[in-house]
């Protein structure tokens, strides 16, 4: 029931309720002792009783090669970070980014989640420590607990696990206690804590968890002796290389200690790299032989072994390529398997990473459930430098000349510019500020932006900002300008009917009610200070749309998206794309803000109308607005966005 049954034999002993027999020495043993609450855990062999976990960590602890896959596995399982997803429930999502934050008195979620993962590809399970606040309506923190300190309680009536055991030392149960906590169960929430015990399916194991590369515990338990032995063998082994013969004589076993020690303290030790051997004989009439000991081939066989030793640690590791986990692979280096590393590291993450971490955020869920977090979360992957970023990625976040900086190539601006380059003329004065031998193609060419730029208009002087905010909730379609301009005409022939005005709007003056418009709505390119830029550089888009100081409509946006003003941001590498939502393109650190002026003509006119009014009912349409609502992203900078803001997900 609770073990391999590879001889299907189970034996039955005095002492013992149920023992499962396993063939290989370093293959679980899982049993059920008369007088004691919870089932051990050993090794076949008996030499780790109760202590199967612990033999698994002295594995890890004794093998470099394994210890090395362990370990870089379980980072990249770990990954960079655990993000929750996009969602529209603002509530849930502070609450689970709070939890992010400290999932206990001293650490964040992600710090909890390496341990989780170091145990799970370590031991095959983990286990989480779950407090509960005083009401029970909710998790207050979870704790990372060592495997090797969990025992399993004996199954209830109904065959299922209620208790675990936890132990500070197992190998020592008089002096550290046992100590029962209530497995994990939401609908039993008596226990103020609780443990949740969980892994991978292990065949024939109800109870406890095996690791994914047991099939190779003995080749790691045979890396472990062979370094051990070598140890030994440099320590203390025989390892003569010289032999030296004294043929006057033998000399009494004092006189023999005393020669041996004396060319011992003047030939030998590790700067006189070698040892002798020393013998004597009767023969006076010959004098001393020194012969060379030949070395065997004792070298070429642990050189085999351990290459023999190492390919099947990896395979029962799923190791795909062992330059991928820090372990030199003879077969060359890495500028010359750049794309087998690649193929190498998307199999290994679809078939050995992603399903530890699905693993990990089904048990997160069922946490983040209890306290009502129902958010999608996902893993930041940590992934070798040669697949972090596609030429398209490459290509959206960096310029060109950071890209010819990557290849060792001088960046475009240090060459020499000549007449035959077209689309700028040296001749012309540079208002860039460099210095003017520091003069580029770029101070003298004009893009399609420049030329665009020069249609928009500025701020003309006799308007009046009297509101400025974050385009958030109007549609792309709702004419701001327009229905503000509506209501406040609207307003104004309401106000005095009979009354001579001067300054009225009148037909006679040549303007219409459609176009007499006291104000004006435009859009301004802003930047989001609160955001952070590592390498201190704008785009060239975003620094001359800052430096124009220009104001936008609507219509001037959506030409300005049909142009190749940005080049080479849209989906796939397109020249153009929806300069209102994404800006500046992916990472980008800027948005739009709306800004409404009033024109002189308002400032003119003698019945008082509050702007304030006017500007919040309009805004008020704007949102009501028959149509769908503006696209939230308009207000958001793409850094703040999913991806990025990059349109395609990497």
């Amino acid at each position: 029931m609770l073990g391999h049954l590879s001889k299907n034999k189970i034996n039955t002993m005095k002492d013992t309720i149920l023992s499962v027999d396993l063939s290989s020495e370093t293959s679980p043993v899982v049993q059920e002792v008369r007088g004691r609450e919870y089932i051990e855990y050993s090794d076949a062999k008996g030499e780790w009783r109760n202590l199967y976990p612990n033999f698994l960590i002295d594995l890890y602890n004794t093998s470099s090669t394994h210890s090395a896959i362990v370990n870089t596995t379980s980072e990249m399982i770990a990954g960079e970070d655990i993000i929750v997803d996009e969602s529209d429930n603002l509530e849930q999502f502070v609450k689970l980014k709070k939890f992010f934050a400290e999932a206990n008195g001293k650490e964040t979620l992600h710090e909890v989640i390496k341990k989780i993962a170091f145990d799970f590809k370590l031991q095959g399970a983990y286990a989480i420590h779950i407090i509960y606040n005083k009401a029970r309506t909710g998790i207050s923190e979870i704790h990372h607990i060592g495997v090797e300190k969990i025992r399993a309680g004996k199954p209830n009536a109904m065959g299922v696990i209620d208790t675990y055991y936890v132990c500070a030392d197992w190998s020592n149960t008089r002096t550290n206690k046992p100590m029962p906590i209530a497995a994990f169960n939401t609908k039993d929430r008596t226990s103020p804590s609780q443990i949740l015990y969980t892994g991978l399916y292990s065949p024939n194991m109800d109870v406890y968890h095996t690791p994914d590369y047991q099939a190779a515990t003995c080749w790691i338990l045979t890396d472990s002796k062979v370094s051990e032995y070598m140890l030994n063998v440099i320590s203390n082994g025989f390892s003569g290389t010289h032999l030296i013969s004294f043929a006057n004589g033998v000399p009494s076993s004092d006189e023999r200690i005393q020669i041996e020690r004396s060319l011992a303290s003047k030939f030998s030790g590790s700067q006189n790299a070698g040892k002798f051997v020393l013998t004597f004989s009767d023969d006076k009439t010959r004098t001393p032989e020194i012969t060379a000991i030949g070395m065997s081939d004792s070298d070429k066989q642990f050189l085999n072994l351990n290459e023999t030793l190492i390919q099947n640690v990896l395979t029962a590791h799923r190791v795909t390529s062992p330059m991928l986990l820090g372990i030199k692979d003879a077969g060359g280096g890495l500028g010359s398997n750049v794309d087998e590393m690649n193929s190498a590291f998307e199999i290994y993450l679809n078939t050995v990473i992603i399903p530890y971490q699905k693993a990990i955020i089904k048990t997160l869920s069922k946490i983040f459930e209890v306290n009502g977090m129902n958010l999608p979360i996902s893993f930041v992957q940590a992934k070798p430098i040669t697949t972090k970023f596609t030429v398209e990625d490459l290509k959206s976040v960096l310029t060109e000349d950071e890209i010819r900086a990557e290849f060792g190539l001088k960046p475009l601006s240090d060459e020499e510019l000549t007449a035959e380059d077209d689309n700028y003329n040296l001749e012309k004065d540079c208002d860039c500020g460099k210095n003017k031998d520091s003069c580029d193609k770029s101070c003298y060419e004009k893009t399609e932006l420049d030329a665009f730029l020069e249609t928009v208009e500025d701020i003309p002087e006799g308007w009046e900002l009297i509101d400025e905010e974050v385009v958030d909730g109007e549609h792309a379609d709702f004419d701001f300008e327009e229905e503000l301009n509506q209501i406040a005409a609207e307003k104004i022939e309401l106000a005095t009917t009979g009354v001579a005005r001067p300054d009225s709007k009148s037909e006679q003056d040549g303007i219409s009610k459609k176009t007499y418009d006291y104000y004006r709505v435009r859009y301004v390119y802003a930047q989001d200070n609160f955001l952070t830029r590592k390498s201190g550089k704008k785009r060239d888009f975003c620094e001359k749309m800052m430096a124009a100081k220009k104001l936008y409509r609507k219509e001037d946006i959506a030409r300005m998206s049909t142009k190749r003003v940005n080049p080479g941001w849209g989906k796939g590498g397109a020249d153009t794309y929806d300069i209102f939502l994404y800006k500046g393109g992916g990472n980008c650190h800027h948005f739009f803000l709306r800004q409404i002026y009033r024109t002189e003509l308002g400032i003119s006119v003698s019945t008082k109308i509050k702007d304030a009014d006017l500007v919040g009912y309009t805004k008020a349409r704007s949102e009501g607005f028959t149509a769908k609502k503006n696209d939230k992203r308009v207000a958001i900078a793409p850094k703040r966005m999913k991806n990025n803001g990059f349109v395609k997900k990497r």
